[in-house]
């Protein structure tokens, strides 16, 4: 069984964790890092379809499980249940008794299928937490429509200013819509704890992975509905500051950021080119009104030396800047790795993993109690006998019935 997080933000707050795919494992992983006891409630035998990915392909795979398994279910335990039987069920029910939360991102409708849905169980327990996130939401036109990262990537308008403006329009390599649907369900079933220690009740938090995209546009569809004006694709470039921009070195890539006067002031005192001697250019409209006469005499410049002397002479005179990290170059930043943010999990058959640490950090609390994910029912057993009282016995029964799964 995971060890008990006693010592981390949410120690006491059980999950049960319906979830599959990215989107809502996401969110479940974030309560299980920061300390909720996470219950992953999946069919007996294969388990959850996530668990089958890459996990044939020997790069990505240890223990029978791939890549994104092995990352989006860490630190949860395993019960098998089969919700499709009226004993799974009964058995569900009584694991909703002793939870706090219950999150899955099944599809508009099947909860109320399965009878697992809100109204079914804040009949058990008023006290519940549900949480459903999906592509367009549980009410509007399209909420019963399919959706993966990309179509609510490029719905939500992000993928429209995203690219070359020659180019095509661009997802972010990031699956930010699957990613942020289960940023925002946790932000939600998090603000649900915090209302019914006021209310004594719970509620429901439905999250759609469209809306959470249409909120990222954040101030920029706010520019739009005042002005309607339209914004375009302008490739690494921005709208208003002005140098911004990536900026090939001899041997890779440089991120200039000077917003504001000020930095630029600086970035002269750096790199004096006649070009950009210009008083006009002191204030922002001036240089914004010549970008690319700015930003090619720049790029002519920074071709002729390497991106470590480039940062050398940027960190030098405070001016924001980064080289542009591939992921070998990321994850073995010394400021990343002095962040925690890469950590290592033994797995249940001894091979020992690396994978990402927890993005928050608490000055009273541990927030990386990162283990090994579970096997397919792997901790039924103890999950039944510990939580809900359960005899030998009755394990036994519901096992031999098929209603639960247990790890052989």
């Amino acid at each position: 069984m995971t060890t008990q997080k006693t010592n981390a933000p949410l120690a006491g707050l059980v999950v049960l964790d319906l979830t599959h795919m990215l989107s809502g494992p996401y969110g479940t992983m974030t309560l299980s890092d920061l300390g909720a006891r996470t219950i992953k409630v999946e069919p007996p035998g294969k388990g959850e379809g996530t668990r089958q990915l890459l996990a044939s392909t020997p790069a990505y795979s240890r223990d029978g499980m791939g890549a994104y398994f092995l990352t989006l279910n860490r630190g949860k335990e395993s019960v098998a249940l089969d919700l499709k039987s009226q004993e799974g069920l009964q058995v569900f029910y009584d694991l909703v008794r002793h939870a706090d939360i219950v999150f899955d991102n099944f599809s508009v409708g099947v909860t109320q299928r399965l009878c697992i849905d809100h109204e079914t169980l804040s009949k058990i327990n008023p006290r519940i937490i549900t949480c459903t996130v999906t592509g367009f939401g549980e009410t509007g036109p399209d909420n019963r429509r399919p959706a993966f990262d990309q179509v609510v990537q490029a719905m939500g308008g992000g993928m429209s200013i995203t690219g070359d403006g020659a180019g095509l329009p661009t997802r972010s390599g990031i699956p930010i819509g699957d990613l942020g649907g289960g940023i925002f369900g946790a932000m939600g079933v998090l603000a649900a704890v915090i209302s019914r220690e006021r209310t004594g009740e719970g509620q429901h938090v439905d999250v759609s992975m469209l809306d959470v995209q249409i909120s990222l546009l954040n101030y920029m569809a706010t520019m739009h509905l005042m002005s309607g004006d339209v914004p375009q694709r302008i490739g690494n470039s921005h709208f208003v500051h002005v140098p911004y921009n990536v900026y090939p070195t001899q041997d890779g890539y440089v991120v200039v950021a000077c917003i504001g006067d000020g930095f630029f002031a600086r970035f002269l005192e750096m790199l004096p080119l006649p070009e950009l001697q210009n008083p006009e250019y002191e204030k922002q409209p001036a240089r914004l009104r010549d970008k690319e006469k700015i930003d090619a005499a720049i790029g002519v410049a920074f071709r002729n030396k390497t991106t470590a002397h480039w940062l050398e002479q940027l960190r030098s005179h405070r001016i924001p800047c980064g080289p542009v990290n591939n992921f070998a170059q990321a994850l073995s930043d010394p400021q990343v790795l002095a962040r925690d943010m890469v950590k290592k999990v033994r797995l249940v058959g001894g091979d020992e993993i690396s994978t990402t640490g927890v993005p928050m950090k608490f000055s009273s609390t541990n927030a990386q109690y990162l283990t090994a994910p579970p096997r397919v029912g792997e901790d039924s057993q103890a999950v039944l006998r510990e939580l809900l009282g359960y005899s030998d016995a009755k394990i036994g029964q519901l096992a031999g019935s098929g209603a639960l799964g247990v790890w052989a």
